[in-house]
């Protein structure tokens, strides 16, 4: 099936196929904005709920998030036109069962991992880790058949670990259970991504991401109870949700689910280049977000590591041709913009030295003064 794909089409696994950008309406930087705007505050309002808040109940916030994503698409599904690509995916009861709820546990064990993982680690370390979902998608896809083999894709990803494992290595708050927690939740993420590969090899089963979520969410909502039944909820009480808020759940679910109506929009209005690049952007800017908000110790070592991660992951997606296209079209554009605008170029640079200035000296009392003191339990 996949022997005769490309090494380049490898790099698309996670990345989708290009799509024409809109004529018309808003302009896709909104779309863009809309995306990084609403993936970051989806992990950073839940570090905040499971971390900051004390609700230490990460199953139960992710049964949650896919109860109210299965009643927001019967909704869409049965009041509006939004999902009635779902009437061409041949779906029967047996295909559900054998090809929707392998995927939908592994979906759920991803979530449930990356939950937990906030719980001992910080936002900017677990942006880092994850750095590494590439490397496990690229070794399920020649583990399950999916892909050949190939030598020189995997020297190009072993830069990423290389940085990752730099960027562990310089963890202030580094915690062995939520480090084996995140690892788990992207081994469990690379699985669910090659699983979701195979079941679209066939032009029969395409599904955006909102028919997709209209399919897999009631599956991990189930899945995911479940599991909740036996371990957080005879501890469970109301006072809890009463005291976290009602309104708050409501809301971070709303994000979440608002989250994949933004990533069909995206993908509408941009191409696979821009997809992955926003996700980089975002990636950066989390960690900043993290260090802002949370007071999360970064250090040299780790802006290195997470550098050299970031570079061996955008050149695994993108590919060296088109890497040299885009740093050509960013240079010839900053350029005719520092010709046309020299004075808000200037003030634009002197803010981003600014900031990065602000946010290192924020952060040093942490990262230095109070290294001894740092503990790791939470």
């Amino acid at each position: 099936m996949a022997n005769g794909r490309s090494s380049q089409d490898d790099r698309k696994l996670e990345s989708g196929t290009a799509a024409t950008k809109g004529r018309g309406g808003l302009h896709p930087a909104f779309y863009i904005a809309l995306w990084i705007g609403l993936s970051s505050s989806v992990i950073i309002f839940n570090k905040w709920i499971l971390s900051t808040a004390k609700f230490n109940y990460p199953l139960f916030l992710t049964t949650w998030h896919m109860t109210f994503s299965t009643v927001m698409t019967q909704i869409l599904a049965h009041f509006t036109t939004k999902l009635d690509s779902r009437h061409r995916v041949p779906m029967t009861p047996q295909t559900y069962m054998k090809a929707i709820m392998p995927i939908g546990v592994m979906f759920s064990l991803s979530l449930i991992c990356g939950n937990l993982a906030y719980l001992y680690l910080s936002v900017s370390f677990i942006q880092m880790l994850k750095a590494t979902t590439a490397v496990a998608t690229l070794l399920s896809t020649w583990m399950f058949g999916i892909a050949q083999v190939n030598l020189k894709t995997l020297a190009n990803v072993i830069l990423i670990v290389i940085g990752v494992m730099i960027a562990s290595f310089g963890e202030i708050k580094f915690d062995m259970v939520g480090f084996l927690f995140q690892i788990g939740g992207v081994v469990f993420e690379a699985i669910r991504l090659v699983m979701v590969q195979a079941l679209l090899s066939s032009a029969e089963f395409k599904m955006d991401p909102l028919v997709s979520l209209y399919y897999f969410a009631p599956a991990c909502a189930v899945g995911n109870f479940a599991v909740m039944f036996f371990t957080e909820l005879p501890r469970m009480t109301m006072s809890e949700i009463y005291s976290l808020g009602i309104s708050t759940l409501i809301v971070n679910a709303a994000i979440a689910f608002f989250l994949n109506v933004s990533s069909v929009l995206l993908i509408g209005k941009t191409s696979a280049v821009v997809l992955t690049m926003a996700g980089v952007l975002k990636d950066v800017l989390l960690v900043f977000a993290s260090m802002a908000i949370f007071h999360d110790p970064v250090t040299a070592q780790q802006f290195f590591g997470y550098s050299i991660s970031l570079a061996g992951l955008t050149y695994y997606k993108l590919g060296a041709e088109k890497m040299n296209a885009l740093a050509t079209d960013i240079r010839l554009q900053v350029g005719e913009y520092r010709r046309t605008q020299p004075a808000k170029a200037r003030l634009i640079l002197t803010g981003a030295v600014m900031s990065i200035f602000i946010l290192g000296w924020y952060n040093a009392p942490i990262s230095g003064l109070d290294y001894p003191n740092v503990s790791t339990a939470h």
